[in-house]
């Protein structure tokens, strides 16, 4: 398992979470993002939606599988 906190830059509207969403799709590993209390698969849009992810927030990418670290990484960029 591989995971990494990241502060999030900028607040996401529905587009940026469709990226995001996309974005964590090319992955074959099981990626959770979790912010406060709140966990939610990473491939699922209404879950990222209804994390309500906005700017300054802290989130926690988890990633487990085979690409793992890969996930994390490009996740992360994505939103920090």
């Amino acid at each position: 398992m591989t995971q990494k906190t990241i502060i999030i830059k900028e607040s996401l509207d529905a587009r940026q979470a469709a990226f995001f969403v996309q974005t964590a799709g090319k992955f074959q590993s099981d990626i959770r993002i979790a912010i406060d209390d709140k966990k939610v698969n990473a491939k699922s849009i209404m879950g990222i939606i209804a994390l309500g992810m906005t700017a300054g927030q802290s989130a926690n990418i988890i990633a487990e599988g085979s690409d793992e670290e890969a996930a994390v990484n490009e996740l992360a960029a994505v939103l920090a």
